[in-house]
């Protein structure tokens, strides 16, 4: 819960429900006349006179704003369910800074994970396989490294990174393009609720019963860049929100990442125009830790410890073998080995050379 009066409280949440009235008008508003209850109160010509829509004026006392405000209280009565407001001291530092921070964040799970070390990362919706095998062999080392993963909920690299931070056992935080009793996609509400019972959590800005909107979703990936030390983009098109992400990111003085892949392959296009504009080219987990190092918090050693006993890594050091015929010695499908692999050389063990995988020496 936030920490301002429960009156405060209630108009705040009034406010909140004024869809004319963004960040910036926002904080103008509480600027002026010091708190949302006396906003509230003040006549519409000193709303007007704030260069403030004259609708807002009108609706801030209608019944419909009422009612989601006391919604909305309800909703905050809830075990793990709380709201952050911009001026209270467990704001997230990061996100503060922002000139169009949100005044108000929902949170369901743990709020204190906004103020922890987190990196963001991002990609196509339409990923590849082995793109969302990558995002989520990712997610694990750095979760694993101590680092929060936060990123967007949506199909592709987005869930695959939420996941892969809770196959590690880390901490994942979600950022909404909808409201939090709106969870999009349909298919990813099953994904909410393991972070929110993984001890992550799932932020938004938005009213609580927005609506999925396509003008929604540029807006939160500013919040999803601004929790965040810097943001890694997996496997994007030029034309993905996920460069949005990106660029904000450089905006707001983050790091940007990007994973390379194959000239023919089109989601690669993405993240070799943001390497060629600047972002740091990244082959390895050890590229973003070294870059962040001192950043993470400190994890148990077993989130961490090598697979130096792994099966593949035993047949590996008896002979260097491709993929195929590593997947064939094992008895392994061929997408687990994968899998695996892409695993091991994230942990430093395993490098492919000339089309062969080979142990790597200390």
């Amino acid at each position: 819960m936030s920490a301002v009066s429960p009156a405060e409280l209630e108009a705040r949440l009034r406010l909140h429900c004024l869809p004319e009235l963004g960040p910036r008008r926002f904080r103008r508003l509480l600027q002026a006349f010091a708190s949302a209850s006396s906003a509230l109160s003040a006549p519409a010509s000193a709303w007007r006179a704030l260069g403030l829509p004259a609708i807002c004026a009108e609706s801030r006392r209608s019944a419909d704003v009422r009612e989601r405000a006391a919604h909305a209280l309800q909703w905050l009565e809830q075990p793990n369910q709380h709201a952050l407001m911009w001026d209270d001291a467990s704001y997230p530092a990061l996100l503060a800074e922002l000139s169009d921070a949100p005044p108000l964040l929902f949170v369901a799970g743990d709020p204190g994970l906004l103020e922890r070390p987190q990196l963001a990362m991002v990609g196509s919706r339409r990923a590849s396989r082995p793109g969302m095998d990558t995002a989520a062999a990712f997610a694990r080392s750095l979760a694993g490294g101590g680092f929060t993963i936060t990123s967007g909920l949506a199909l592709g690299i987005d869930g695959a990174a939420h996941q892969g931070a809770l196959d590690a056992a880390g901490s994942t935080v979600a950022v909404l393009g909808t409201g939090l009793l709106r969870l999009y996609p349909q298919r990813h509400v099953g994904l909410a609720s393991r972070i929110v019972d993984g001890g992550g959590a799932l932020v938004s800005e938005l009213p609580l019963d927005s609506p999925p909107h396509a003008s929604n979703f540029p807006r939160r990936n500013r919040i999803i860049s601004g929790l965040s030390l810097g943001v890694l983009v997996v496997e994007a098109s030029p034309s993905s929100g996920s460069l949005i992400t990106a660029r904000l990111a450089a905006e707001q003085g983050r790091e940007v990442y990007a994973i390379p892949g194959s000239i023919h392959h089109p989601g690669a296009r993405g993240c070799h125009q943001l390497i060629r504009e600047g972002a740091t080219l990244v082959e390895s987990v050890e590229d973003i830790l070294q870059a962040l190092r001192g950043w993470q918090q400190q994890v148990p050693s077993t989130a961490t410890k090598p697979a130096n006993n792994h099966p593949l890594l035993r047949q590996l050091h008896a002979s260097p073998l491709s993929s195929e015929g590593l997947a064939q010695a094992c008895g392994l499908a061929l997408s687990e080995t994968l899998v695996a692999l892409t695993e091991l050389e994230l942990q430093g063990l395993v490098v492919c050379e000339a089309g062969r995988w080979v142990p790597r020496m200390a």
